[in-house]
This record gives C-alpha cells, structure tokens and sequence, in this order.
C-alpha cells in the first residue's frame, strides 16, 4: 500500500469526522488526490466503516456488553466460515473473531439485560451443532476502547491509597 493511503487510515483512524480538506492540510497532500484515494479505499473493501467511540457509561440507557468464547468443530470444505457467519448473522453480535488458543472464536454480543444475553447464548449460539463448548464473560468496565482512554471526568477519579 502506498504511503499516502497508509498516512490517510492512520489520520481516519485518529479522526474519522474529518473531512478530505482537511486531511490534505495535515498530510501536506492534494485534496482531490486524498478523495481519490478513500474512495478507492471504501470501494476496495479497505475502509469498511465510519464510526463513533460511545461511552456508553454516561449514558442513561441500560445495555449489557459480554464476551463469549465458542469452541467449535471445524466444518469440512469450510472450516470455521460457516458456523461464523451463522453467528454473525445475529443482530446482538457486535464483533466476532476467530481466535488461536483455548477457544475458537471470541463472539462480542450487546443486549439489554444479562438475562437477554443469558438466553441468546442458550438458546442461539450453544443450538449449534457445530458448538462444542461456551464460556460468558460480561463486561464490567470499559477502560480503553479501540485506543481511545475511556475517561472519567476529573470528580470521577479516585484518590491513590498506596503510602
């Protein structure tokens, strides 16, 4: 990949609200040629989406986040692919990895309360034939998220008790 498209995912990654202006400002580039080259990079599947960090701790709304280790037997012709994208297909799945180690895949569901997220494990993902085994970690408390410090405002901290 050439440098001036490596520089523009490392400036949208940082900032993804700026606009083709003015990135060519930072990187010192022409506009028309930084548009050209995130187009091409949406297009080609590079760029797949814009979105927002959300904490969502200050929000009002209750939500749920936890994380499921699936071990499961690969499918022959198919590996992993199959029984993947029949979990992705789930509205509550916000990410899905495949995963070296003890577990397969490390599935990331929203829901609104643990119960709901207790029976989308139960009554979904572990239905699969293909599933072996689930283990269900709910997520406590975010402290970075896709590089971004999760940050409390300065009343929120707390005082060091260590002498």
């Amino acid at each position: 990949m050439e440098k001036l498209k490596r520089d523009i995912l490392a400036v949208l990654a940082e900032d993804s609200r700026l606009n083709a202006a003015q990135i060519a400002c930072s990187l010192q580039a022409d506009e028309k040629t930084v548009k050209k080259c995130i187009r091409e990079m949406e297009e080609g599947g590079i760029i797949v989406k814009y979105t927002a960090i959300i904490n969502a701790d200050d929000l009002e709304e209750d939500a749920v986040e936890a994380l499921i280790e699936v071990k499961v037997t690969p499918q022959r012709g198919h590996g992993f692919d199959m029984i993947a994208e029949e979990v992705a297909a789930h509205a509550e799945v916000q990410n899905l990895y495949l995963m070296s180690g003890a577990y397969d895949l490390a599935v990331i569901v929203r829901g609104k309360s643990l119960r709901e997220i207790s029976r989308f494990v139960s009554e979904k993902i572990s239905t699969y034939d293909s599933v072996i085994s689930t283990a269900t970690h709910f997520i406590l408390k975010k402290y970075k998220v896709e590089g971004a410090v999760m940050q409390r405002p300065e009343g929120g901290k707390r005082l060091s008790v260590q002498a």
